[in-house]
C-alpha cells in the first residue's frame, strides 16, 4: 500500500505534533474515523531490528539530547516517543485523585484544582485504552508472569500486612495478541522491546493509521512555530526538515503532543501581537504547574539470588498506599512497584563509586528493589520557560526547567522510604538504600492543564485550548493534577476521548 502524501497547502488536514502515547493515539483514532492527518515527528523511525538490549546504546538512538537548562527530563526523540522507553505499568486514577482540591483542601504553596471531569466519565475510555494497549489482567487478558522481583514484592507485602498487590496492570503482552508476541522476559525494558511485546505506538498506532490511507507520518520534522489567522484560529504549522529547510503545513486543526517541554516551548515560541505571552496563554498558566511525581527507589542486598533484571522491569505493583489518609502526615498517596535496574542505574542509585557501591554491584544478582511513584501537587514556581538568549540548533530558545519537591512530597517520601525499606528488611535484605528521583522527570505533566475556568489553566475538559478553538493539547501536559498512577494509560484514554470529540465537532462543522 502506498503511503498517503498530503499537500502543504491542504488546509483540511488535522496536524498532530508528536507520535508518542498522546500524539500517536489521537492520530490513529482520527485516521480510523476517516479524518486526514499529518503527523510531524522530530525524531527518526526505528524498527524492531534497531532495538538492542543496551540502555546506553538505545539512549543514543532515541533519547532527546537537545540542550536544556535546569532539572533534567527523560524524553525520547523518535517515532513512538516515550512509549519506546516506558516500563508498561498502567494503573488507573482513583476517584479522589481527580478531585484533589475538594479532597485535600488548598495545600500551602500549591495551585491545586479539581479536574473538570470525573472518574465515571473517564472509565469508558480507560476500558478502551486497556483493550487497545493489551493491559494484562484486563479485558480477558491473562495476568503478567510472576517474576522473581514480583515474588519478592508479594512476600514483603504479606509480611507488612499489605493486601492489594498484583502482577497484572502491564501493557506488555503476557501471550500473543493483536499481531504482537507474548513477553519472553528479556528484561531491560527501558531499552525498548526487541520483539514488540510491549505496547508502543511505533508498531501499533502508527502502522494502523497508515493502513487507513488517511494518515501521513513525516519524520525528522521539528516543529518551530504555529501560525494563526487574524481571528486567532491556528492556520498552519512551521517545521524544519532533516536538512533544516523550513516548511509550513496548513491545517484545519492542530493537536500538540510534544511532551511537556516541547509542548510548552512551541506554544510560548508562537507568541504574536494577538497572543503576546504565548499562544493560548491568556491565563499565564502555560508552562506552570509542572509536575513529575515524587519518585524514589529502595534497594537492598537479599540473602539469595533474585536476578531482578530477568523479566519485565516493572512486573507488579501494590495499591495499599495510594489512598488519601492524612493521618500519615501528607495528602494523597503513592504506589509501590517492582524494579529491576541495569548495572549502571544501580551504580548511580547507590553512590556511583567506591567500596560501598562496589558491594552492591558485586551482589547484583542478589539485589532486590522497589520503585515508588507518588502524587506531586502543582506549584506555580515549578515551571518551564524559555531562555532569554540561548538558542539551539534550530534557532529556538532553550527550555529552562524549574522544579523542586513540595514539602508534602518530602513527607510522603519519608513515609514511603520507611515502608519500602521495612519491606526489604522483612525478607532479610541488608544495607537498604533509598534514592529520591530529583534529577530526571519521566512522568511529566501539568503545563497546559485542564480547568473549568479559563483563568486556572490552558485547556478545557477535552484538551481544547480555552483561547484557540482549533488548537488541542494531547499529552500529559493537560493533567490538572498528577495523581499517584503512572500517567501513560490516562494519556491514552484522554487521547481516545479527545479524538471522539474532534470528530464529532468536525461532523457538525463546528471545527
Amino acid at each position: 500500500m502506498m503511503a498517503r502524501k498530503f499537500s502543504l497547502d491542504d488546509s483540511s488536514v488535522v496536524v498532530v505534533i508528536g507520535s508518542g502515547a498522546g500524539g500517536g493515539t489521537v492520530a490513529n483514532e482520527l485516521a480510523q474515523k476517516g479524518i486526514d492527518v499529518v503527523c510531524l515527528e522530530a525524531g527518526k523511525r526505528l524498527s524492531l531490528a534497531d532495538v538492542v538490549n543496551d540502555p546506553a546504546a538505545m539512549d543514543a538512538k532515541m533519547g532527546w539530547h537537545d540542550p536544556r537548562e535546569g532539572t533534567g527530563v527523560w524524553l525520547c526523540k523518535t517515532v513512538g516517543g516515550t512509549t519506546m522507553r516506558w516500563a508498561g505499568i498502567t494503573p488507573r486514577f482513583q476517584a479522589h485523585e481527580l478531585k484533589a482540591l475538594s479532597t485535600y483542601g488548598q495545600l500551602d504553596d500549591t495551585n491545586l484544582i479539581d479536574w473538570p471531569l470525573s472518574l465515571q466519565e473517564l472509565e469508558p475510555y480507560y476500558d478502551k485504552a486497556e483493550f487497545k494497549m493489551g493491559v494484562s489482567g484486563s479485558r480477558g487478558i491473562p495476568p503478567s508472569a510472576e517474576t522473581n522481583a514480583y515474588k519478592l514484592l508479594k512476600a514483603g507485602a504479606k509480611k507488612l500486612g499489605y493486601k492489594e498487590y498484583t502482577s497484572a496492570r502491564t501493557a506488555i503482552n503476557p501471550v500473543a495478541r493483536h499481531g504482537r508476541p507474548g513477553c519472553r522476559q528479556i528484561g531491560f525494558c527501558f531499552s525498548g522491546c526487541a520483539i514488540g511485546a510491549k505496547w508502543s505506538t511505533l508498531y501499533t498506532e502508527i502502522p494502523r493509521a497508515e493502513a487507513t490511507e488517511h494518515f501521513e507520518l513525516r519524520t525528522e520534522s521539528m516543529v518551530v512555530k504555529l501560525k494563526h489567522t487574524d481571528d486567532g484560529s491556528v492556520s498552519g504549522v512551521v517545521y524544519a526538515d532533516a536538512q533544516g529547510q523550513l516548511h509550513e503545513q496548513k491545517a484545519r486543526a492542530v493537536c500538540v503532543a510534544g511532551n511537556v517541554v516541547e509542548t510548552t516551548r512551541l506554544l510560548l515560541n508562537s507568541a504574536s501581537s494577538l497572543f503576546p505571552d504565548g499562544l493560548a496563554n491568556s491565563s499565564g498558566q502555560l508552562g506552570r504547574n509542572y509536575m513529575r511525581h515524587m519518585t524514589f527507589s529502595s534497594l537492598a542486598i537479599m540473602p539469595g539470588e533474585v536476578n531482578f533484571h530477568r523479566g519485565t522491569r516493572q512486573s507488579g505493583l501494590m495499591f495499599d498506599e495510594q489512598y488519601h489518609r492524612p493521618e500519615r502526615g501528607f495528602a494523597g498517596g503513592y504506589l509501590i512497584e517492582t524494579a529491576g535496574v541495569d548495572p549502571s542505574t544501580l551504580a548511580a542509585a547507590v553512590g556511583g563509586w567506591g567500596a560501598s557501591a562496589a558491594e552492591y554491584l558485586d551482589n547484583y544478582t542478589r539485589m532486590g528493589g522497589v520503585w515508588v511513584t507518588g502524587e506531586d501537587p502543582p506549584q506555580t514556581s515549578n515551571r518551564i520557560e524559555l531562555h532569554d538568549t540561548k538558542r539551539d540548533q534550530h534557532g529556538l530558545p532553550v527550555p529552562v526547567l524549574n522544579y523542586s519537591f513540595h514539602e508534602n512530597s518530602m513527607a510522603m517520601f519519608e513515609h514511603g522510604k520507611k515502608q519500602c525499606e521495612a519491606l526489604l528488611e522483612s525478607l532479610d535484605g541488608r544495607r537498604p538504600v533509598s534514592t529520591l528521583g530529583v534529577g530526571g522527570g519521566c512522568h511529566n505533566m501539568g503545563v497546559a492543564r485542564m480547568s473549568d475556568k479559563p483563568r486556572d489553566g490552558v485547556t478545557n475538559r477535552w484538551g481544547q485550548t480555552h483561547d484557540v478553538k482549533n488548537l488541542f493539547v494531547s499529552d500529559g501536559s493537560v493533567f490538572s493534577t498528577s495523581a499517584a498512577a503512572n500517567p501513560t494509560l490516562t494519556i491514552v484514554a484522554l487521547a481516545i476521548r479527545q479524538a471522539e470529540h474532534i470528530a464529532d465537532r468536525m461532523t457538525r462543522r463546528e471545527l
